[in-house]
């Protein structure tokens, strides 16, 4: 699988106005050994976006975290788009420490792409988590984000 990221984010930013708000950047889109998609997604540190103790809100690093889910779906089901529309279910989001600074979210697609394709194609509307992981630039990890999606056919 060949990924243009350049495209993808262009995408993202056009579908998704409030990501071009908080000037979410994109810095990898690539796919993975097992089939599956990898997306990271950059938060800067800005004071706009800052809480009352001095690091991103709660509000912007979920954002950042459902944009990263997000361009996994574009990538992995993107060419299906005149046949379905993809939609958030639900999502759940778990704040373990502090972050500080930039910020940077890592999506995962939970379940193999071919298999959600299976069940939509069967007249199903499957859905799906995909993982996100946040931390700060450094390393340390911040909160975990479960984002399930589903693939409403036209």
């Amino acid at each position: 699988m060949t990924i243009d990221s350049r495209q993808v984010a262009a995408g993202m930013l056009e579908a998704v106005p409030f990501a071009r708000t908080l000037g979410i950047e994109f810095v990898e889109v690539a796919p993975e050994a097992d089939g599956g998609v990898r997306a990271v997604v950059r938060l800067p540190d800005t004071l706009a976006i800052h809480n009352h103790i001095g690091g991103p809100h709660a509000g912007a690093m979920f954002t950042l975290g459902e944009t990263a889910s997000g361009t996994i779906v574009l990538v992995a089901f993107g060419h299906l788009l005149d046949r379905m529309v993809p939609l958030v279910v639900r999502a759940d989001i778990a704040y373990h420490k502090r972050a500080y600074g930039p910020v940077l979210a890592t999506a995962r697609l939970g379940r193999p792409a071919q298999e959600v394709i299976d069940e939509l194609e069967a007249g199903q509307r499957p859905e799906f988590p995909i993982e996100v992981q946040i931390g700060t630039e450094d390393g340390k990890h911040t909160s975990t984000l479960t984002v399930l999606w589903t693939l409403r056919p036209n």
